[in-house]
């Protein structure tokens, strides 16, 4: 009797042996593993001061939700300013802009103006030329008849002093010595108008030779004036690039508009997606920095196990085989799912201060590789995964 039940006793262990090998055979599990999620940390993107914080420690919200309220004040006036600037930038643009057809309108005329200018001094310039020639012809002209009334002059008093002596002898009747008198005196009285043409004629060359140099001097300041006028192209080019340097600063006017917009718009914090608020650090009426951390955002809706097997566990292991999770704070309720992925390091090689191994002396230490885990769907409605948790994950490699 007491041979049967030891023989009992025997067999009901190696069954229970064969059966715990049986199903431990082509599976890979590990007690180094847990829950992990996306944490968004929530920061300010611009500072200010805090007069709304609308959630609280572990509080579910939906995406969108506005979660912390900055003084908007300074911003909306930012705003203002930034479209008062815009405004005068279009202002100036538009001026700038309507400059352009005008100089090229100036360039045209002004070149065209000037080159008739020029060819009506130079006109000018012959024609004051001619003057002084005409005016030098008529001096020696008048040049010529002085001497010729003066010789005439000079034979008349002559013969009046030849006379003279006759009549005073009245060798000569009286009426031929005064006929002699009267011709002298005619005579002198040409020599003094040949005398009054030579001067005149003189006058006239002073004269022309004055409207001549006026006339050089306005041909030089048309001459001026023309190239003046022909550098026009280079100052419609100045206007234009004015003008673009208008557009440039309206451009550069709208884009601070468009950053004070946004800054304004970031006193409002919203949630990113769904998901459990955790470590708020803020209260209303702190003031805080852009870039400052505010709180956690958890996603709860989006868990996965993040399982570090051994590198031994790994030879047939590959993404898709199914898995089993046995959950410590569940009291060890199973989860299903499957490996979606496996890291391309171990967790050593992503550690502060990774391993040397050539230097030193070398121990051999086995490391250990993430290997993703994700959930089927539908598994945990009430979200009871929390990250962090410890799981214990058992892979079916076979």
């Amino acid at each position: 009797m007491r041979r049967g039940v030891i023989a009992a006793v025997v067999v009901v262990v190696l069954a229970a042996g064969l059966f715990v090998w049986l199903r431990s055979r082509g599976r890979e599990n590990t007690d180094d593993a847990q829950v992990d999620g996306r944490i968004t940390q929530i920061a300010a993107r611009v500072g200010g001061t805090l007069i709304k914080v609308n959630v609280d420690n572990n509080q579910h919200v939906a995406a969108g939700t506005v979660l912390v309220q900055i003084d908007p004040r300074d911003y909306q006036v930012a705003v203002e300013r930034a479209r008062a600037e815009l405004a005068d930038a279009r202002a100036t643009a538009a001026a700038a802009r309507t400059g352009v057809p005008i100089a090229q309108v100036e360039t045209r005329a002004g070149v065209s103006t000037a080159s008739g200018g020029v060819e009506q001094a130079e006109a000018g310039v012959a024609g004051a030329q001619h003057e002084i020639a005409v005016a030098r012809a008529n001096l020696t002209t008048a040049q010529a008849r002085q001497r010729e009334r003066e010789a005439t002059a000079t034979k008349a008093a002559r013969d009046v002093e030849r006379l003279r002596s006759l009549v005073e002898k009245d060798e000569i009747p009286r009426q031929q010595f005064d006929a002699a008198v009267a011709a002298a005196e005619s005579a002198r009285a040409a020599a003094d108008a040949a005398i009054s043409e030579v001067v005149a004629a003189q006058g006239g060359i002073t004269v022309a030779e004055q409207r001549a140099a006026q006339a050089q001097a306005g041909a030089s300041q048309a001459r001026a004036g023309l190239a003046t006028a022909r550098t026009a192209p280079q100052q419609l080019q100045v206007t234009q690039a004015r003008a673009a340097a208008a557009e440039a600063r309206v451009q550069q006017a709208e884009a601070a508009l468009k950053q004070a917009e946004l800054n304004l718009a970031y006193t409002s914090i919203t949630a990113p997606g769904a998901g459990v608020v955790s470590r708020k650090m803020i209260e209303p009426g702190q003031v805080i920095q852009a870039g400052q951390p505010l709180m956690a955002l958890v996603d709860l809706d989006n868990v996965w196990i993040v399982a570090n097997f051994k590198e031994t566990q790994l030879e047939s292991m590959q993404p898709g085989q199914k898995a089993t999770i046995e959950v410590d704070a569940l009291g060890g309720r199973e989860f299903e799912g499957h490996i979606q992925s496996i890291a391309a390091a171990t967790g050593a090689k992503f550690s502060l201060l990774p391993p040397e191994n050539a230097t030193g002396n070398f121990v051999k230490v086995v490391q250990r590789i993430p290997v993703k885990i994700v959930l089927e769907a539908g598994q945990d409605p009430n979200h009871l995964l929390r990250p962090g948790m410890s799981v214990t994950p058992t892979v079916r490699v076979r």
